[in-house]
């Protein structure tokens, strides 16, 4: 039987479609895709078809009318704004398709696309556009009210306005629409020149821009497609070819904000080459997320675990056919191994999928789907071709398979560094290797375990405790649905175990407490557990918002410790 190495090997040699060659780049050893696009803008360019490519509500455009679109917004950009190459160009808005439009034009004349949170507030706003130095910003109502009206040099373009445009303020439409076909700006672009700029939210400070090039993103679209190749190949699948018209044409929910890595690359930018068409959604909603996936026959959906959890529940009620989806991805945070085995029993086709990354590696580092990952429900999956992994201690020596500490990340989908904050970069590299701040393990077949945020350990009287660890033992319980595992100041221990959860109306907390008895070590029983009576907050790309979360529970704690009652009984 063929090994995955030797699949590997025989998919990436020479003369392949995803030969892979070590090259010095920017003074960095890499191993690339040799026959990559040369940006992204010769993939969209590539992949010019009448297929349909994009849904929103009762909008529906083709690959080849985006790219005409996406054109008119160039000119605009180039003949009316006055955008040069290496220019900032900021989006923010919901999940349109002018948010699709504006980034493929931005990335196909050379400027840089800022994909703004779009939940930030007049204050955030203004930071990320003054710290990008944006000159033109799209923005829809929500973002224009929100807008601070006193911005220097920012040329702001409207999409979908409903009230009157302030002075200064351009209505998109009107500009497209006043041309007729054109061509899409010509400006030489090569693939290490800057492409986007991504915010991290921390949770202290300033959001950090992420800069990536064309070749970071690249690698991790086609890293994508070599991981599925081997996947195939190991299982003795026949891959598809991208537009056989024999075959019906894969569709994939975009569930997620496109400021997001996740939904950006993995939801966006991976239909291109796939010609695989993607249906938006307004909002999160889970009953409307099946209803689509029902109506508009999609096979794919990638999205963080909270999300997937909501799908499993409305997968259960057995009231949407979801037979035509294959495959639910997730990331943004491990699912509880219980969750896996959900998805793989409420759904007539679809298999699990999920894999580690970062806004600073484009969204990959490791990956995992199908039987591999039923069979592995805790890991994030095997290494990346165009990545390397380690785990170091804190003296930075390291660590053999099974040890847990630092995971460390290099490679040609890695970004740069940070814009223009030369003193976080310095603490965030080593050499050329990127400290991703989690903690994690690698066993001896080469799978990935992330155990936690470095952050994220409560030390209780000298143990270390994972909150990924327990939180998983949470939801092992069918009664919870969301999970928070926080840190609670303790006198006596330093810190003890606090837990927040949202459930069933059936959930009772001494059950649980029994529950989790059978499930984890003394020390790590949760000595704190709030009950909530609304699903947990979320940020904009579908994690739990902890750091809110543990500030609730903790005012909650205290409240019950005066009064002399239990938190959350």
């Amino acid at each position: 039987m063929t090994t995955r190495q030797q699949v590997i090997a025989a998919l990436t040699g020479p003369g392949q479609p995803y030969e892979l060659v070590d090259e010095q780049v920017l003074g960095r050893a890499l191993r690339v895709f040799r026959h990559a696009p040369t940006s992204l803008r010769a993939m969209y360019e590539a992949t010019v078809s009448d297929l349909p490519f994009l849904s929103y509500q009762d909008e529906r455009l083709s690959f080849a009318q985006a790219w005409a679109e996406a054109s008119r917004i160039g000119h605009v950009l180039v003949h009316d704004c006055g955008i040069v190459k290496g220019d900032r160009v900021a989006i923010s808005m919901r999940n349109y398709p002018e948010w699709l439009l504006a980034f493929t034009a931005i990335t196909s004349i050379g400027a840089i696309a800022v994909a703004m949170n779009a939940h930030w507030q007049a204050e955030e706003m203004a930071y990320g556009l003054t710290d990008s130095g944006a000159r033109v910003l799209f923005a829809d109502q929500e973002r224009l009210n929100r807008l601070t009206p006193a911005m220097p040099g920012l040329q702001v373009l409207a999409v979908r306005p409903t009230q009157p445009l302030a002075a200064g303020v351009r209505l998109l439409k009107h500009l497209t629409d006043a041309l007729g076909p054109v061509p899409m700006p010509q400006v030489e672009i090569s693939q290490d020149d800057p492409a986007t700029i991504l915010y991290t939210s921390g949770s202290t400070g300033h959001p950090k821009g992420v800069v990536s090039n064309h070749r970071n993103i690249l690698a991790a679209l086609l890293s994508w497609e070599l991981d599925r190749a081997v996947g195939e190949t190991v299982a003795g699948i026949v891959p598809a070819i991208p537009g056989d018209p024999t075959v019906e044409q894969t569709g994939t929910l975009l569930a997620v904000p496109l400021f997001h890595a996740t939904g950006l690359l993995a939801s966006y930018l991976g239909c291109y080459r796939y010609q695989r068409r993607m249906v938006c959604m307004y909002r999160w909603d889970a009953q409307a997320a099946a209803a689509l996936i029902d109506a508009e026959r999609l096979s794919s959906m990638i999205v963080p675990a909270a999300m997937s959890g909501d799908l499993v529940r409305v997968a259960q009620t057995h009231q949407y056919d979801l037979s035509t989806l294959l495959m639910l991805g997730g990331g943004g945070a491990p699912r509880a191994p219980e969750q896996v085995r959900q998805i793989a029993a409420s759904f007539p086709n679809a298999l699990p999928g999920t894999g580690w990354g970062m806004t600073e590696t484009n969204a990959i580092g490791s990956g995992i789907g199908g039987q591999d990952y039923l069979d592995h429900p805790a890991s994030s999956g095997r290494c990346s071709q165009v990545l390397q992994l380690k785990i170091i201690d804190e003296a930075g020596e390291e660590l053999p398979a099974g040890q847990r500490g630092e995971l460390l990340v290099r490679g040609t989908s890695v970004f740069a560094g940070y814009w223009m904050r030369p003193e976080v970069n310095a603490q965030s590299f080593i050499g050329d290797w990127f400290r991703t701040g989690d903690v994690a393990y690698l066993d001896d077949e080469g799978f990935l375990f992330i155990v936690d945020r470095i952050k994220d350990l409560i030390i209780r009287g000298g143990e270390n405790i994972g909150c990924g660890q327990v939180e998983a033992a949470l939801l092992l319980h069918p009664d919870v649905h969301e999970a928070a595992v926080y840190a609670v100041p303790d006198e006596r221990m330093g810190e003890e175990v606090g837990a927040t959860v949202y459930g069933s109306a059936a959930l009772d907390l001494e059950a649980l407490r029994e529950f989790l008895a059978g499930h984890l070590a003394r020390f790590e029983l949760p000595r704190h557990i709030v009950r909530s009576a609304e699903p947990l907050p979320r940020t904009p790309s579908g994690k739990i918002l902890k750091r809110e979360i543990k500030l609730a529970a903790l005012a909650e704690i205290d409240r019950a410790a005066a009064t002399g009652h239990t938190a959350g009984s």
